[in-house]
Order: structure tokens, then sequence, then C-alpha cells
């Protein structure tokens, strides 16, 4: 899996990363859905990645994901950030994912 973030995108998330601290995770968030097909993605900064994560490839930060979610999205994805709705979104070149992918800072 591959994410490119836009340079909006990269100029929203770098506050977060500044430090070091932490790192990016693409969340497949399903608690409250009822059923695992209906997961809203979500991006997360967390400190490192757990055991059931992978480190994916992307430009120009890495990020952690959780490879059993992995069927649900496209191998190449592109994060946005739109910034006079100071909302980001989730894409391919087949489909768009959300236009108000949220961002989990704690």
């Amino acid at each position: 899996m591959h994410i490119t973030f836009t340079p909006s995108a990269q100029a929203a998330l770098k506050p977060y990363l500044a430090d070091g601290s932490r790192q990016i995770k693409l969340l497949y968030d399903t608690e409250g859905c009822g059923c695992v097909v209906s997961g809203v993605p979500a991006l997360q900064m967390i400190e490192t990645g757990g055991p059931d994560e992978a480190l994916g490839n992307g430009d120009p930060f890495s990020f952690w994901y959780e490879p059993r979610f992995e069927v649900f999205f496209e191998p190449k994805l592109r994060v946005d950030f739109d910034e006079s709705r100071h909302a980001f979104s989730l894409k391919s070149d087949g489909q768009i994912y959300t236009n108000n992918l949220r961002l989990l800072k704690s």
C-alpha cells in the first residue's frame, strides 16, 4: 500500500510530526459500525506501530496500517487537504473514499 500526501496535506500534517515523537496511521475504524465492511477510514497520530500493524510506503511520510484491512483500499492512495473546509480527503484514481477524513490527534 502506498499513500501520496499532497503539498496541502503535508503542510497540514507537519505541525503534528515536527518533533518526531508521532507518526501517521491509516486507521480503518469499525467500532460501532456493526460490520467490518462498513468501516470508516481516518488518520491517527500514534507514537509507534503495534504488533499487528505494518509500515506502509508514503510520499513523503511513511504510515502505519493494519494489513487485515488492506483489502478495503486500492494499492495507491492520495491524501489531500482542503484549506477552505479544513478537511482531509482520501482518494485513489478509481474512487473517493471520503472527503471528510478525520485526523485523530491523541
